[in-house]
């Protein structure tokens, strides 16, 4: 009998969130607890009838599942991103977390990424980015609370928050895609993951995800085109190395008006 392959798939140091393969399982591994609150999000998808990778076991820091490259799925490619029968799949994912996590999320207490924005994370960015020194920043400091006032006002469900191609596997029959790593899994309005999966995905696919998951609540979209790079800007601000997507924003936050603050 051959001796178990272990390897290392991915770890995040800050985080300290280390993925590995075990022969055919994988393991995850949360060193601090402020990050082991995935553990719990597996087990409330799976309650709601969420698709999720088979938990085999679990402890108080650690994950054991199924390994996602082997079996009925195939772990997702960048190539998928461009494809619309994958859009499609996905978009039944999508459409089954924000129906059926609705009612949970309304009556639980989760992480919520609208609530990133306070005057205390906002100074953090314009200190770290030197946004502070952009034109539009007095006014956005002024009209900070009443941001916060229209975005925690929006209809909550279950949102994924941080779709890409590394994070889903497809079935290998084409009948399903399922999302997978639930750390920044919590609640929030349907349009943010909306918007967070279709920046990913080609034109094709991006149009078969829509019209796959139908019509939406279209009230967060205006509020959301400040919002989101906002929160794009506080999570890039607690990366090691400021990412290019928080650039993006960064640079979008730079050429705002008076007029993308009007609400």
């Amino acid at each position: 009998m051959g001796a178990t392959v272990i390897r290392l798939l991915r770890h995040k140091k800050k985080e300290g969130v280390s993925t590995w393969r075990v022969g055919k399982y994988v393991v995850k591994h949360f060193a601090k607890p402020e990050n082991r609150r995935e553990i719990e999000n597996y087990r409330i998808l799976r309650s709601l009838g969420i698709p999720t990778p088979r938990v085999m076991m679990h402890t108080r820091k650690t994950l054991v599942m199924e390994d996602l490259s082997i079996g009925a799925y195939r772990l997702a490619t960048e190539e998928d991103l461009n494809d619309p029968a994958v859009g499609t799949l996905v978009a039944a994912w999508y459409r089954k977390l924000h129906e059926n996590g609705r009612g949970y999320a309304q009556t639980h207490a989760l992480y919520d990424e609208s609530e990133d924005i306070t005057p205390e994370n906002l100074a953090l960015i314009g200190e770290k980015t030197g946004a502070k020194d952009f034109p539009i920043w007095p006014a956005l400091m002024e009209r900070l609370p009443r941001i916060r006032e229209i975005v925690l006002s929006l209809p909550r469900t279950l949102t994924y928050n941080d779709f890409y191609y590394t994070n889903f596997a497809v079935a290998r029959d084409g009948s399903a895609a399922l999302v997978f790593d639930y750390d920044l899994l919590g609640k929030g309005y349907v349009y943010a993951d909306i918007r967070n999966v279709c920046s990913s995905l080609g034109e094709k696919a991006k149009a078969a995800f829509l019209a796959a998951y139908g019509p939406f609540d279209e009230s967060g979209i205006a509020i959301d085109k400040i919002v989101s790079e906002l929160v794009s800007l506080h999570a890039a601000c607690g990366k090691e190395k400021f990412p290019q997507w928080g650039e993006e924003a960064l640079g979008k936050l730079k050429g705002w008006g008076a007029e993308e603050l009007m609400l």
